[in-house]
């Protein structure tokens, strides 16, 4: 990957997070939500976004549901904020890591309990 690309993966992932808490009033997007990490494409044709949303699945899907309806609004005012000749189509997807990781955590500290209570 170019360090043109990582700069604009970092500077795109900044400014949407900020466009998203800042200027996005729908009411579906609920729980805390948070861009993980933006890929722009080689070409810069596309840019894929992936959002970790903390709240129940059909809020999850709502979400980005929001997101995706709102996507031509957040392009231009991308290209406001940012000098680059042509914006790419933003693709919003919703992420799991972070939640995977807490369970995880919740997983590993269940079985350290239960080991310190076999161990009584």
């Amino acid at each position: 990957m170019s360090r043109r690309i990582e700069r604009l993966n970092v500077l795109f992932r900044s400014e949407l997070a900020e466009l998203i808490h800042d200027e996005l009033r729908d009411p579906r997007i609920t729980g805390l939500l948070s861009v993980t990490r933006v890929e722009v494409s080689p070409d810069l044709v596309n840019a894929t976004i992936y959002v970790s949303v903390m709240d129940e699945e059909p809020a999850q899907k709502a979400s980005i549901d929001a997101l995706v309806h709102a996507g031509p609004f957040l392009r231009r005012q991308l290209k406001e904020r940012i000098r680059i000749r042509k914006v790419p189509a933003l693709h919003f997807t919703l992420d799991r890591t972070i939640e995977e990781g807490a369970r995880m955590l919740d997983l590993m500290r269940k079985v350290a309990s239960e080991r310190d209570h076999a161990g009584e």
